[in-house]
């Protein structure tokens, strides 16, 4: 069994942000930049594993904690960004984030 190399980890992690980085800044859409969000936390993710895999004591499982304790993290975090999405849709009647103007009620 042949293993990968570490580099291809943190390329594709790299890829990975720098294409949510682009969906988060650019889409004005904001479910479009919540989406974004997430493949940046899974690229965050991604190199916790990688480098966790690769340490000279990969047989503990700190590693593994962190990215499931990100990952409940990243979870709750969409929750709260999915229910005001919700909650401004209700008042602007629109996703897109440059008609909504101000976050008073």
């Amino acid at each position: 069994m042949t293993s990968v190399p570490l580099h291809y980890y943190l390329v594709v992690s790299a890829a990975l942000f720098a294409i949510g980085l682009a969906g988060a800044l650019t889409r004005r859409n904001a479910i479009i930049a919540l989406i974004g969000i997430e493949l940046m936390l899974n690229a965050a993710n991604l190199n916790f594993i990688a480098f966790w895999r690769y340490s000279p004591k990969a047989e503990a499982v700190t590693g593994v904690m962190f990215v499931l304790f990100s990952i409940g993290i990243a979870a709750a975090e969409a929750a709260v960004g999915l229910a005001l999405i919700i909650a401004i849709y209700r008042h602007y009647r629109t996703t897109n984030l440059d008609e909504i103007s101000s976050m008073k009620g």
